[in-house]
Order: C-alpha cells, then structure tokens, then sequence
C-alpha cells in the first residue's frame, strides 16, 4: 500500500516514559533512533521516575501515581496529539503506521506518545489519548518498548519519504 500522506514539516514527537534505560545497550540504541530521526522531527524523551512496588502494592494504586506524574508533564505540551502505547490499543502493520504518523503530524503541532512502566497505564491516561497503539499481541519490557517503538517511528519516517529502509 502506498504512503497517503508525506510528512512535509518538521515536527516534534514527545515520548514520555516511566524508567531509565539502564543498560548501556539500550541507550546506545535509543541515541542511534533519535540521531537518524533528526532530519525528520525533533525527538524529546521525558523520563520519568518509575514508582516503587512490591507484589503487596495495589496495581492501581501504582497506576495512579505515575499516571498523576505522565499527566502533570503532559500539561507541559500544547496542541500535541496524544498516543498511549498500551497493549489492547490499534495495532497497525508498517506502511499503516507511516500513513497515520503523517496524519496526526498534519492536524497537530507535536505528538506524543506515552509509554508506562513494568504495570501498565493508569486508564485515566488510556482515556486522554486520541488514539491507543500496541506494538505487538506480546508482551515487552518498558525498555525494549521504547526501542522497538522508535526504530518503528523511524521506519515510517523512511516510508513516507520513500527511502530504501522497509522492505
């Protein structure tokens, strides 16, 4: 299928995620996405700190509080197009995700997407969201979500400016 709608502006994409990327692979990995996005939008990641739990901690309770945090950073944003990657959102495959990537670039200034931790999203920000997005039916570490997610934004990057990348 081809690319509907080629990305012509520069935008912003915002990421707001819950943890550090603590093992040096993964930020090597991450800083190599967000150099080769550089040409097409400015990449800001929004770390933020990851509550503390054990087995005992209500999930939702946890939920809760980080949701408060995600929520007061995305405050910070205006007119932004707001994605949360949870795992019963829209799957889309590559060449549907470039077409949309490029949609929610034309109606918006910025897009963010909102990736949580080990526990999930609070539904408070489920609700917030224009639109729910899932990777896969698997199930990923906040890490390699962040990973696999930016390699996916670069790839419809790559689609929508018709470069050899997606095969």
């Amino acid at each position: 299928m081809k690319n509907q709608y080629p990305i012509i502006t520069m935008k912003t994409i915002h990421i707001i995620c819950l943890g550090k990327l603590k093992e040096q692979y993964w930020q090597e990995a991450e800083a190599e996405y967000v150099k080769r996005l550089q040409p097409f939008a400015k990449i800001v990641v929004h770390e933020l700190k990851e509550e503390s739990f054990t087995e005992k901690d209500p999930v939702e309770v946890v939920r809760l509080k980080e949701a408060v945090k995600i929520s007061a950073e995305l405050e910070k944003i205006k007119d932004c197009y707001i994605v949360a990657l949870e795992e019963k959102g829209k799957q889309y495959g590559s060449i549907d995700f470039a077409n949309r990537l490029a949609h929610w670039n034309e109606i918006a200034n910025s897009i963010v997407f909102i990736i949580g931790g080990p526990l999930g999203l609070d539904r408070s920000l489920v609700m917030k969201a224009q639109t729910t997005l899932s990777l896969s039916p698997l199930t990923f570490t906040h890490q390699m979500t962040r990973v696999i997610f930016l390699e996916q934004v670069y790839r419809a990057y790559m689609i929508n400016q018709g470069r050899k990348y997606h095969y």
